[in-house]
């Protein structure tokens, strides 16, 4: 089964008769939706459907494709995906070393009061603020977000809903590597990876998506409970760049965790040595 059948499939068997509209009869037998309710949808042939599943059509239309997006209620980023499986998406530039340019990095400097970090095209943290270093607890183990929620014993009390964060991780991962494929640092996460049972899981469940405006909890061992916005922007002139910023609501008892972070990591600066 090629990529895109597997994507196809994936899709499918997360998509409900219901939530497509459809009545659920009985005897079903596969998560999901069928085959043919799938095509039904898309408006394409049964068969053909069934040899984009098993590989052995690897060409759709534009057309068929748009079709297929709105048949299994793709996301954006989803929908890119399925291009980029099918060929349809402009190839990734080869890309070399990352780096944070020094414009960037000054502006993650000027938010002191706002945890912000840049990730780069396999989720390592690239750089981070002071506010940011003293929310992941300097990031003790590792500076990949993907290993980070898998393996570092801090993610498992940092993240109260960390189910839900191991599974956003690897969906940000499949979709980095759909989108820059052979990168030789997204494939290093992915072998290092390989033989954790609940990264398989999660990557078997081929769930493709980037970081968007979301809520994400945090149960921090100094700051407590808080509950923070994430908004991430993609970083232009640097292909696979996020800038990743955590902001809480005004006057919540969350805004008042991060203040506490701020002294922290304002104290932690102020007593490193000045180099000479």
């Amino acid at each position: 089964m090629s990529g895109l059948g597997e994507y196809l499939r994936a899709r499918r068997a997360e998509l409900s008769p219901a939530g497509a509209g459809l009545p659920a009869g009985t005897r079903r037998r596969v998560p999901g939706l069928r085959r043919s309710e799938v095509a039904l949808l898309a408006d394409i042939s049964v068969e053909y459907y069934v040899r984009l599943e098993q590989g052995r059509e690897r060409n759709p239309s534009p057309a068929v494709l748009d079709s297929l997006v709105c048949a299994l209620q793709l996301s954006r980023d989803g929908a890119e995906h399925l291009y980029r499986l099918a060929g349809l998406a402009p190839a990734a530039r080869a890309a070399g070393p990352e780096r944070v340019g020094a414009r960037l990095a000054g502006l993650l400097l000027a938010w002191p009061a706002t945890p912000a970090l840049v990730l780069g095209r396999a989720l390592d943290v690239l750089a981070a603020n002071p506010l940011a270093e003293e929310l992941f607890e300097g990031f003790p183990t590792t500076r990949n977000l993907v290993e980070l929620v898998l393996r570092d014993p801090l993610a498992r009390s940092l993240y109260p809903e960390r189910d839900v964060v191991v599974r956003d991780s690897v969906a940000a991962l499949r979709l980095a590597d759909g989108a820059h494929p052979g990168d030789a640092r997204i494939r290093e996460v992915r072998e290092r990876l390989s033989e954790d049972p609940e990264f398989a899981r999660a990557w078997e469940r081929h769930d493709a998506r980037g970081k968007s405006a979301e809520r994400k909890r945090f149960a921090h061992p100094r700051a407590g409970e808080l509950t923070l916005h994430v908004q991430a922007f993609d970083v232009r002139g640097s292909a696979g760049q996020q800038l990743v910023v955590y902001h809480a609501e005004a006057g919540s008892p969350s805004a008042d965790g991060l203040a506490l972070l701020g002294i922290l990591a304002a104290q932690r600066t102020s007593s490193r040595p000045r180099p000479r």
